[in-house]
């Protein structure tokens, strides 16, 4: 990732942090990484942020889960298991692309192309004893909004 930001994560909650950091970003989020590596907390501690209090539990088998939030509806979509990225044809997903929708995308990979460039992108990692993360934005004023947002962590 171009221009990478890396912060070094010590344990979960400050993975949480991180979410909650984040959550006043919108669009399209990439998380990667491999599994086990905090892409779920990560979305824990963004949805908490934003005011859910139900759990928030790996999309693995469901493709997607909904939150309908005060403020703004979010889909957190875990694509891993992807056949052909027709299935997100299918599903609707498209139509979510570019509108007041968050899409937090896990796997993204796996969709060959099908969401096009990413409004923020998270690489999600094991460092020593915890993780890190490497977060990226292509564009400028996402950049400096990514920056104020995870200043204090």
């Amino acid at each position: 990732m171009a221009d990478a930001i890396e912060l070094e994560l010590a344990d979960e909650a400050a993975t949480l942090e991180l979410g909650k950091a984040l959550s006043s970003l919108c669009g399209l989020i990439f998380l990667q990484g491999e599994l086990g590596a905090g892409k779920t907390t990560l979305v824990r501690g963004y949805l908490q942020a934003l005011g859910h209090r139900g759990p928030v539990k790996s999309p693995t088998y469901t493709l997607i889960e909904p939150y309908e939030l005060s403020d703004r509806k979010v889909l957190h979509l875990d694509i891993y298991r992807l056949v052909d990225p027709a299935e997100l044809e299918y599903m609707g997903i498209r139509d979510d692309i570019g509108t007041d929708t968050t899409l937090l995308v896990e796997w993204p990979e796996r969709a060959k192309g099908f969401f096009g460039q990413p409004d923020i992108q998270i690489a999600l990692g094991y460092s020593n004893d915890g993780r890190r993360a490497l977060l990226s934005a292509a564009d400028p004023a996402t950049r400096t909004k990514l920056v104020n947002a995870i200043s204090s962590c």
